[in-house]
């Protein structure tokens, strides 16, 4: 039998025994999940780990405060205090009521802090610097695209994006969306601020957003993920346009599944199909993510609807998103079709240099080069589709990691920096947060008569096996050139260095190569060295003597027990790299 009642703290039941007077005292049950009751462990959790990550950065931004703006410091030290006082609040609060309270305070925290860090940080990298120039291009009404905006790039805090043909890309290669929000602020904030003001409130709204839009215990994750490790606001204060696609992907992908439900769009459904398309207008990192999408949102309403319902809210949805991202480019395509189409294209197919963390490092960090780099890139390519269409065959077991799957990509290929992975975290966790694996117990999936248990597991093996290959064929390809090294050494300003080298290249393909020299040190590469003397192209299976200088005449080598310093040859098609130990100096010189 039991008896149960109700008290400040929650509900309770009280068992006891039916007829045995001297049974013991009844014991408290807690019933989970009643009204009133106190917080979950996991929600203080959540809180505790939200408070502990805006620690993180926060001393290096009150440190600079200190010397330029005191005020931000002293603004950046009441902070501190509220994580302290939220910290112990998380762990001692009764009732669910209080710890969301804290929550607001751990968010409000947050918030302070990244403006603190904007305010100390909003000059922009060469990302923030394009979209200003853009958006001071729109308000003059000048072409944004295909016209190099080379003087942008004299600052050592605005990268450059250097090409395997021996150049450089100096011309905007993103969507407009985040240039045409930055216009109007530029017409007021005439510096690059003006774009790292329109990301910077983009990562704000999305991250109070999505607080909002989390069920209450995810609501602090939210506070970390998106502010308080640090990761993401930087991006932010860069002036990065994938800030501004995030924001817009927010509230398509929170309860995605639930779009179209009863085959009906409504408004809530256009609204997210608008987000997606303004989100694809903004940045490419987007574009991976729609198909996913559109796979996932037609599997789970086909098991609802049938196959003809659930076409055609799928088309409604995907014709909404085109059409919004059509009318953020209408104005540039027509302006000049082709320029338009080769900016937004840009990042895709400009053979940038080797960079990132992602198997490529394989042919760049750690052998002597490849003569078969595009296979990274049919090796990505690949992997996007096998994914793709495991995501159609298995979308019951693949649909909670939707959100994820697309940056797996990137790993292969020969642009791999983590911000492609990172800067869509949150959308992982909005995912985890709101679309649990029930919501796709009734998904369509296909019929694969004779397909179960482990030939499911071969048959998905088998679609990323072509990804794999071409990736062991890019690392496994020897590189093209073999080079010998006679470096010129001198020193300048009491440090050692190179400054010329004469290499002896041997063409060791049949196929004719542009090689184009640079020094590494660690990660990166320097700026292009000065060809003096050598042909331009090497003939098949030809040798030739080529002296190169580093720009400026002088590259400065490692002392000590550092990282060596290597000269790398790249060629752009085929996309090629050969990499050399450039040797210490002798010791007379040393």
């Amino acid at each position: 039998m039991a008896d149960t009642y109700r008290t400040e703290t929650g509900t309770w039941t009280l068992r006891r025994a039916a007829t045995n007077s001297t049974a013991p005292p009844p014991t408290p049950v807690r019933v989970s999940g009643a009204p009133g009751a106190g917080p979950q462990q996991l929600h203080r959790g959540m809180t505790l780990v939200a408070a502990i990550s805006l620690f993180i950065g926060t001393r290096a931004a009150w440190t600079t405060a200190m010397a330029s703006r005191p005020a931000v410091a002293g603004v950046i030290s009441v902070c501190y205090a509220s994580i302290l006082v939220c910290a112990v609040l998380s762990l001692l609060v009764r009732s669910r009521r209080a710890l969301i309270r804290v929550d607001v305070v751990v968010l409000m925290t947050a918030v302070a802090l990244v403006i603190c860090g904007y305010l100390l940080d909003h000059a922009g990298t060469d990302e923030g610097v394009l979209t200003a120039q853009a958006a001071n291009e729109i308000l003059h009404g000048h072409p944004v695209y295909g016209r190099p905006w080379p003087w942008l790039f004299g600052s050592p805090r605005v990268g450059i994006t250097k090409t395997m043909s021996g150049g450089a890309d100096y011309a905007y290669g993103y969507p407009p969306l985040t240039a045409l929000l930055a216009a109007p602020v530029h017409a007021v904030v005439h510096s690059t601020a003006a774009a790292t003001l329109v990301t910077t409130a983009a990562l704000l709204v999305s991250s109070v957003l999505l607080w909002f839009l989390l069920p209450a215990p995810w609501r602090s994750a939210a506070t970390a993920v998106c502010l308080g490790f640090g990761l993401l606001p930087h991006y932010a204060y860069a002036g990065y346009p994938a800030i501004t696609a995030l924001a817009l992907l927010v509230p398509v992908v929170v309860r995605w599944p639930a779009t179209g439900e009863g085959g009906r769009l409504g408004s809530g459904g256009v609204v997210r199909a608008a987000c997606l398309g303004a989100a694809c207008a903004a940045q490419q990192l987007a574009w991976f993510l729609a198909p996913f999408l559109l796979i996932g949102l037609y599997a789970v309403r086909r098991g609802e609807l049938g196959p003809r319902r659930a076409l055609a809210v799928t088309a409604r949805y995907t014709a909404a998103a085109a059409l919004t991202c059509a009318a953020a480019n209408a104005y540039f395509a027509a302006e000049g079709f082709s320029a338009w189409l080769q900016g937004v294209l840009l990042p895709l197919d400009q053979k940038a240099i080797l960079h990132g963390q992602g198997l490529m490092g394989i042919s760049y960090y750690f052998t002597d080069g490849s003569g078969r780099l595009d296979y990274y890139s049919y090796g990505s390519q690949l992997l996007l589709l096998g994914l793709l269409a495991a995501t159609l065959l298995f979308v019951r077991r693949l649909g909670p990691a939707l959100t994820v799957l697309p940056w797996v990509v990137f790993y292969l290929a020969t642009r791999s920096q983590d911000g492609y992975f990172l800067m869509m975290t949150p959308l992982w966790l909005a995912a985890a947060a709101t679309v649990p694996a029930a919501a796709f117990a009734t998904a369509w999936q296909p019929r694969l008569p004779h397909v179960t248990g482990r030939a499911k597991a071969v048959l998905a093996g088998g679609l990323l096996a072509p990804a794999l290959v071409c990736v062991a064929i890019a690392a496994a390809s020897p590189p093209p050139l073999r080079m010998s090294l006679s470096p010129r050494f001198a020193t300048h300003h009491a440090r050692v260095g190179v400054t010329s080298i004469d290499v002896r290249a041997v063409n060791t393909t049949g196929t004719a190569l542009t090689p184009h020299f640079a020094s590494r040190t660690g990660q990166g590469a320097s700026n292009w060295w000065t060809i003096s003397s050598g042909p331009a192209v090497l003939a098949p299976h030809a040798s030739a003597e080529y002296h190169v200088k580093p720009a400026g005449g002088f590259r400065a080598l490692p002392g000590g027990h550092g990282p060596g310093t290597y000269l790398i040859a790249v060629t752009g098609t085929p996309m090629t790299i050969t990499t050399a130990h450039i040797p210490a100096a002798p010791p007379a010189i040393q």
